[in-house]
């Protein structure tokens, strides 16, 4: 891979950093000597938060709104964030949505909605992105944010399993086509992280007993964003195509894991 590749920007766009695992990409990116651009929709407050400690950092950071079910549209917030602060090297799509409603209940503006914010708007802005990286002949890092349930569904949650299922396999897509101007693209698949989405809003995950995931806690924000700092440094260039569970170890007991009541799994009888 030419040595160019290792000198894109350091710049980062985040989508859906106002709270949550957005904001700790955010912040995390930042302190790895990123540059900021970030984007909310709901939560005025969270972003300038957000932004606070991005400067706070010694970073610069510029805010937009960006609201995915008015897309193809919205997506140009990308190169407008891109404009303000001279490029784009690393995206991080992680503004998403969800629903829990059995399948058959589901309703198509319900359905659409959340396809458009957790498929649609990655797809489009990750064009974004990947147009100007390519333009530079820099590289670069796209860096989708998925779920456990991109890989094991879960009941009630079709609308969310599919969309996050299309963007594990478009992740794969995208790396295959944008290797070659070295730009990498790979998935984080988050299990369940104490966050406003879950509400677990302000929630030490430490203080949170899941008998059934092996390391026996929900995972914390910024565990997730200590994953997507490292796969968006230039030393993770021959990473590509690939998506990492930062899940505890659910997946390994199943997508119901964290219905289990007891420990009773870890016993193992003798005979």
């Amino acid at each position: 891979m030419p040595e160019r590749f290792a000198h894109y920007p350091r710049i980062a766009v985040v989508t859906g950093a106002d709270s949550g695992i957005g904001k700790a990409c955010a912040v995390a990116l930042a302190a790895a000597g990123f540059d900021i651009g970030l984007t909310w929709y709901g939560d005025p407050d969270g972003a300038r938060r957000t932004a606070d400690e991005v400067r706070a950092a010694g970073r610069r950071c510029e805010v937009a709104e960006m609201d995915l079910t008015r897309l193809p549209g919205a997506a140009d917030v990308i190169d407008e964030l891109a404009d303000r602060l001279g490029g784009v090297g690393v995206l991080v799509n992680n503004a998403g949505t969800g629903a829990s409603v059995p399948f058959v209940d589901t309703g198509w503006e319900r359905w659409r909605e959340v396809l458009s914010v957790d498929l649609d708007g990655p797809f489009l802005c990750a064009q974004r992105a990947a147009r100007r990286m390519r333009a530079t002949g820099a590289g670069g890092r796209i860096i989708n944010i998925t779920s456990v349930h991109e890989h094991a569904p879960r009941v009630g949650s079709a609308a969310y399993c599919a969309a996050k299922g299309g963007l594990g396999l478009l992740t794969k897509v995208m790396a295959q086509e944008l290797a070659v101007d070295g730009i990498t693209v790979n998935a984080v698949a988050p299990g369940e992280i104490s966050t406003p989405m879950t509400g677990q809003e302000d929630v030490d995950p430490f203080t949170q007993e899941r008998p059934g995931v092996p390391v026996g806690r929900p995972g914390d924000a910024r565990e997730v964003a200590a994953v997507v700092a490292l796969l968006a440094s230039p030393q993770a260039a021959y990473v590509t195509g690939a998506s990492w569970p930062v899940d505890g170890g659910m997946l390994m007991m199943g997508p119901q894991a964290s219905a289990l009541t007891s420990h009773d799994w870890r016993r193992v009888e003798s005979s």
